[in-house]
């Protein structure tokens, strides 16, 4: 016997069928109406860089597996493996291209020793904010670039995810000039670190899951990691004093989701359309959180846990604005393909800010007027 549920379905798809068929589209409507129970069910793995469960980072690829799924009606399935479960951070990017996991979630940079190109979409210093940088990526020839870096490494990258202005790090000690860096020894990742590296630091490129016992031990003097609700949530004001902004190093700095190329092709085409709005929307709401989400945290680091928060001085950043532009050119210089994505960077990075001097820029400026 038929249940309630059973009949009930077989009313509204008796109902869309007639509908269809009044308009004009009965033959369509046929087709319409048959529900596909043979549908393949297709399971995936994502390894991440992230620690599990980490706020923003890590529940932001979890989520991206959450609407892959349930947007593809659980034909597409995907199982998210954090930092070290199934392999370690920093090895997401061959376990991918390997094909040990269909997916991986990350940031580009991380891979700057096997594509020193990929480091220019996660962040550059004093380069692109996040609108920019989706700008640039989605519609400024950025994704065929990056297309073409990871092509090599049976890889297909999209953008998901986004922190937006990141803060400049915690410090041991306070940094009132240039020569505060001499010896330094800090956890910045990609391009930022190349300029510490210029300024007189150590660059030395950590996972999130070690950077609090890193600090604590006194293996680095200083860290930079995302901004206030991720630095919160790692306790990283009871290992380090100072506080500093803004994050000359990363302004708007991009997350990847990373596709094994044979599994996603493997893909019937609409499940790859899905993949790659699941990313956009993933971009979009991992903006959103932390937008608003940091300023919360913020107050607590400094109200409830007595924070020193300190502006880098101007001549600081002047500093670091040279040397940035030195090491970018520098970097570029060393190989075609990091050359191609820096001029295009470039270029497009002259017609945005012209635009946005006269929008965002312009704007905000008004909106302090009194």
């Amino acid at each position: 016997m038929k249940t309630m549920k059973t009949w009930s379905k077989l009313a509204l798809v008796g109902l869309a069928t007639a509908t269809l068929v009044a308009c004009g589209g009965s033959d369509k409507a046929e087709d319409t109406a048959k529900v596909d129970t043979k549908a393949e069910v297709i399971n995936w793995k994502m390894v991440t860089t992230w620690p599990k469960n980490f706020p923003g980072l890590g529940t932001g690829a979890e989520n991206l597996a959450k609407n892959i799924s349930e947007m593809s009606n659980g034909r597409l399935n995907i199982k998210v493996y954090a930092a070290g479960e199934l392999v370690p951070p920093l090895e997401v990017f061959d376990a991918v291209s390997r094909g040990t996991a269909e997916m991986g979630h990350g940031a580009a940079y991380y891979w700057k020793g096997k594509a020193p190109a990929a480091q220019f979409f996660t962040a550059v210093p004093f380069g692109f904010t996040a609108q920019e940088i989706n700008s640039w990526i989605h519609h400024g020839g950025g994704l065929k670039l990056w297309e073409e870096i990871y092509a090599p490494f049976n890889l297909i990258p999209m953008v998901a995810g986004n922190t937006g202005v990141q803060m400049g790090g915690w410090f041991n000690k306070e940094i009132n000039s240039l020569e505060d860096f001499q010896g330094l020894k800090m956890r910045i990742p990609g391009l930022g670190g190349e300029v510490l590296r210029k300024v007189g630091g150590t660059p030395i490129n950590l996972p999130g899951g070690e950077i609090f016992t890193s600090l604590q031990t006194g293996a680095i003097d200083a860290t930079e990691w995302v901004g206030p609700y991720n630095d919160l949530a790692f306790g990283l004001h009871k290992v380090a004093k100072f506080y500093y902004y803004p994050g000359w190093h990363e302004p708007g700095s991009s997350m990847e989701a990373i596709f094994n190329k044979e599994a996603f092709e493997a893909l019937p085409k609409d499940l790859q359309m899905i993949v790659r709005s699941a990313a956009r929307q993933a971009n979009a709401e991992m903006l959103d959180e932390f937008t608003a989400l940091n300023n919360s945290a913020l107050q607590t680091l400094v109200n409830e846990h007595n924070v020193d928060l300190r502006p880098f001085p101007t001549d600081v950043l002047s500093a670091l604005k040279k040397a940035s532009e030195e090491t970018l050119e520098e970097v570029a210089a060393k190989d075609p393909m990091s050359q191609k994505v820096y001029d295009s960077f470039k270029d497009f990075g002259s017609k945005v800010r012209a635009w946005h001097e006269v929008s965002e820029r312009a704007y905000i400026n008004a909106r302090e007027v009194e």
